[in-house]
């Protein structure tokens, strides 16, 4: 068992939640669900699963909290069809997009969906052209590598 893991407070949607999540990202299972009620056939009080090796717990815990985006969930893509992809599921549904490859999706939950390329583009020895993708960026609801490129190479 990991040593930390990210515990989600929802109102009563943490089954359908754990359900889409493990739907989306690849590498993913449900590994244990408690459940209200008698003899576990009420709704999911508690339950464990993971996204490509990263284990989530989720409760059902009632109206109280709600998320926010002081916590976000960072997805480093490696291409721009996985940026696209995630982005795509992520916002379907009442999901929002933000700026800066920053969303949330229907549950309220802030995802940042970024290309591994953009680390690289912003590290370029010449600070203008940094500056440049950085002010490209700065542009962007979804990241798009092509134009990070183009801003680059002006």
């Amino acid at each position: 068992m990991q040593k930390i893991t990210p515990y989600l407070w929802f109102d009563d949607q943490a089954e359908e939640a754990m359900n889409f999540y493990t739907s989306v990202f690849k590498n993913s299972q449900i590994k244990n669900i408690q459940r209200f009620g008698d003899a576990g056939r009420g709704p999911v009080m508690t339950a464990i699963f993971e996204l490509n090796g990263q284990e989530f717990m989720v409760l059902n815990g009632g109206p109280q909290f709600q998320f926010n985006e002081a916590i976000s969930f960072f997805v480093s893509c490696d291409t721009q069809e996985e940026v696209d992809y995630y982005w795509v599921k992520l916002t379907e549904n009442g999901g929002e997009e933000s700026m800066c490859g920053w969303l949330k999706d229907k549950y309220g939950i802030s995802w940042q969906i970024v290309p591994t390329a953009l680390g690289d583009l912003l590290s370029d020895p010449d600070p203008a052209k940094a500056q440049r993708v950085m002010q490209a960026m700065l542009q962007m609801r979804k990241i798009d590598i092509k134009t990070l490129e183009q801003a680059r190479d002006q």
